[in-house]
């Protein structure tokens, strides 16, 4: 299985506008069976997700109409599997399918057969028997929904593995930026702390450059991945020299259970040269935004001033996006199913 950093490319910088697409109402069209990363996908197939997501997230926030959502996915049966615990992430999984009308059924590993020492394939058989529709899956190996894909008929959504990618983390980041600055072409992003073993990292350079950002990324040293060069963007290690006048400063949780435990000195230390705040944003854009995939480490990576600022702060904007971004994914996947029946 994969964990290497530099094993994919960067999608081409082109970029259309969510008008050019007129996508909203109708779902998001796929070419590929499967969700497994944002790499791969076209521009257009990230920006239809995009404009679905974000007609769902009008509905949802009430700026439109009430609509019956209860009737896409009626029929259709979403399992979710996750071998790394991360409550939001199936939680929001679990609500946008059940918006949609779907059956939803969460597996917990702890208590499965893969803790009696049953193989990975060995679950993939055993569920494809059960014959589902979707499979969403969180796996702590880079490479396990490709795997898995391999062994089941049911399409897959990678919820995250490894180091390698997060993709629905992606999309509802830059849902939320889209709806909150209007684009995304020409804003500068600053993606700052433990990149190295970052999945939102991977996937929002992808995203966020395809869709014609400037990203540049803002570390220490010691959390970069090898062959970053590769990457073509910029890197900083120093915090206030890499978001000067960035428009989003997204900042990345220490993902202390995949690191050796020499990284960083100590966590106050951390804090002090790479944690937000106030001081160290106003280096950054007079309209710079903050964003947080979660789950913060307060006084760690960010400051409470700052997560919980109403007007800086889009992070609990993107808890609220994730629910919408994910009914665009499930309901495109979906369209597969109900082809192959």
């Amino acid at each position: 299985m994969q964990d290497d950093w530099t094993s994919h490319s960067i999608l081409d910088k082109r970029h259309l506008t969510m008008n050019d697409l007129r996508a909203k109402a109708s779902a998001a069209n796929l070419t590929g069976r499967h969700l497994l990363g944002i790499e791969g996908l076209s521009v257009l197939e990230i920006q239809a997700l995009l404009a679905r997501s974000s007609y769902f997230a009008d509905i949802l926030t009430g700026k439109t109409a009430d609509e019956s959502l209860s009737g896409i996915l009626r029929g259709i049966s979403v399992v979710n599997l996750f071998f790394e615990n991360s409550t939001r992430t199936r939680v929001s999984f679990e609500v946008a399918a059940k918006h949609l009308g779907a059956s939803v059924l969460n597996l917990s590993v702890s208590g499965s057969s893969v803790k009696k020492g049953e193989t990975l394939i060995d679950t993939a058989v055993t569920l494809n028997a059960m014959h589902p529709d979707i499979l969403v899956i969180r796996h702590r190996h880079a490479g396990t929904p490709l795997l898995l894909s391999k062994h089941v008929d049911a399409s897959v959504i990678n919820a995250g593995d490894g180091r390698h990618e997060h993709p629905t983390q992606a999309l509802l980041d830059a849902l939320t930026i889209q709806r909150k600055c209007g684009r995304i072409a020409g804003l500068t992003s600053a993606i700052c702390g433990d990149v190295a073993n970052s999945r939102v990292a991977r996937s929002n350079l992808y995203l966020l450059g395809a869709l014609g950002a400037d990203v540049h990324f803002v570390s220490p040293s010691t959390l970069l991945p090898a062959g970053i060069d590769q990457f073509g963007v910029p890197v900083h290690t120093d915090l206030e020299t890499g978001i000067k006048d960035a428009d989003i400063v997204m900042m990345l949780r220490l993902q202390t259970e995949r690191m050796q435990g020499r990284e960083i000195p100590s966590q106050h230390e951390y804090f002090n040269l790479f944690g937000l705040n106030m001081d160290k944003l106003m280096r950054a854009a007079p309209n710079a935004l903050v964003m947080h995939p979660g789950p913060m480490n307060r006084g760690v990576e960010i400051d409470s001033a700052i997560a919980d600022n109403a007007e800086k702060s889009l992070i609990y904007t993107q808890v609220e996006m994730g629910v919408a971004a994910r009914m665009a994914c499930l309901e495109a996947l979906a369209q597969h199913a109900e082809r192959t029946r």
